[in-house]
C-alpha cells in the first residue's frame, strides 16, 4: 500500500483481527504498554491495541495520537462484569490519525471472531470517516455507549489511567490482583 488511508485501513484491520482483545489482560506494570509488547503478546484490551494502531501508523509516517472515552458496555458478559464490577468501561482507548487535513478516530479493539460472537459486524477504518463502537448490535440491542470524552494524547497518561483504574476498579488493580 502506498496510500496514507490504505495503509492505515490495512494496520487497522491487522490490530483488530491479529492482536485478539482479551479485557482480562488490565496490567500495572508500564512495560506492558509498550507496542512491541502488545504485538509479541497477541493479546490485550482496547487501550493496548489503540497503543500498537498509534506506533504502527507513526512508523509508516502518518500522524497519530491516543484517545480515550469512557463507554457503557450494554452486552457485556456476566464473568466480566463481576470482574470489574461496572459496565463502564473507563479510559476506553482509540487512535486517532491525520488523514487529509483531519483527524480520525479508530477503535480497533474488538476483533473479528468477538464481533460476531455478539452480533456486530467488525469495524472497518477507511481514513474518510471515524470507526468508533457499534451503538447497536445487529438486532437493535444496545451495545456500546459513549458516555465521557477524555480526550487525545501524544503519550498515554499512564499513570492517570492506572490512578483512575485502581479508584473504579479496585478488584482488579488492588494488591491482590497485582500478587496474581
Amino acid at each position: 500500500a502506498t496510500d496514507e488511508r490504505d495503509i492505515v485501513s490495512r494496520l487497522f484491520v491487522a490490530v483488530r483481527d491479529e492482536i485478539r482483545y482479551d479485557p482480562y489482560s488490565l496490567s500495572v506494570d508500564p512495560g506492558d504498554y509498550r507496542a512491541s509488547t502488545v504485538l509479541a503478546a497477541g493479546a490485550g484490551y482496547c487501550v493496548p491495541k489503540a497503543i500498537l494502531l498509534t506506533a504502527a501508523a507513526r512508523a509508516a509516517g502518518i500522524p497519530a495520537r491516543l484517545g480515550f472515552a469512557d463507554v457503557r458496555n450494554h452486552l457485556q458478559s456476566e464473568r466480566l462484569l463481576a470482574a470489574m464490577g461496572t459496565d463502564l468501561f473507563v479510559y476506553h482507548g482509540y487512535s486517532t490519525v491525520l488523514l487529509d487535513g483531519q483527524w480520525r478516530k479508530a477503535s480497533p479493539a474488538f476483533n473479528r471472531e468477538l464481533c460476531a460472537r455478539f452480533g456486530v459486524p467488525p469495524l472497518s477504518f477507511d481514513g474518510t470517516s471515524d470507526a468508533l463502537l457499534h451503538a447497536y448490535t445487529g438486532s437493535g440491542e444496545r451495545h456500546m455507549e459513549y458516555v465521557r470524552d477524555r480526550g487525545t494524547f501524544v503519550d498515554l497518561p499512564f499513570d492517570e489511567i492506572i490512578a483512575t483504574y485502581a479508584a473504579v476498579y479496585p478488584a482488579i488493580t488492588g494488591p491482590a490482583a497485582e500478587a496474581g
